[in-house]
């Protein structure tokens, strides 16, 4: 079975790299896989997203008994577990795999990168969506762009951080 996985892995990031060149001379592979990665992710969240949104909750507020949660916050929490794991896996195995952290050490540190970008999400998509009256799902969209610049830079130099990591952002090979 590791083995299967390993093989799927392997796959996903020669498939990657095969639409690498265009980026060559601007932008370091793992930089490059990023982006990648993280717009696959992204899609898949806002995916979610808008059919949690619309079509399983009705955008109808959730009535739990002892607390009522509108749509847009509650679609957003049923989504995060889902993206949390696939953005965890793919930053992990593809594209932060040079990192020399153990994985639990990796778990916890992006658990509390993705903490961050809960506040974020949450406090964005109260501003947009209550207070300025934008709608949610463009709402999230913008919410995402905001998220996805600092979850990079909290990746990249805290959870998946890499030994002899240069200035310039490669990492030392």
């Amino acid at each position: 079975m590791i083995q299967f996985l390993r093989n799927i892995r392997d796959r996903f990031i020669r498939l990657i790299d095969w639409f690498y060149f265009p980026f060559l001379h601007f932008l370091p592979r793992e930089i490059y896989r990023y982006a990648v990665t993280g717009g696959l992710n992204t899609l898949f969240d806002l995916l979610l997203y808008f059919l949690i949104y619309r079509f399983v909750l009705d955008k109808q507020i959730v009535d739990l008994g002892f607390v009522a949660i509108s749509p847009h916050i509650a679609a957003f929490l049923i989504v995060f577990p889902i993206t949390f794991l696939s953005g965890f896996l793919l930053a992990k195995y593809v594209t932060f795999n040079a990192s020399e952290l153990r994985g639990r050490i990796q778990l916890f540190r992006y658990g509390l990168t993705v903490s961050g970008a809960i506040f974020l999400n949450y406090f964005f998509l109260k501003l947009f969506v209550e207070y300025f009256g934008w709608y949610a799902t463009f709402s999230k969209g913008i919410t995402t762009v905001i998220v996805v610049i600092y979850s990079y830079i909290a990746q990249r130099y805290f959870s998946f951080k890499t030994a002899g990591l240069e200035i310039s952002g490669k990492s030392a090979e």
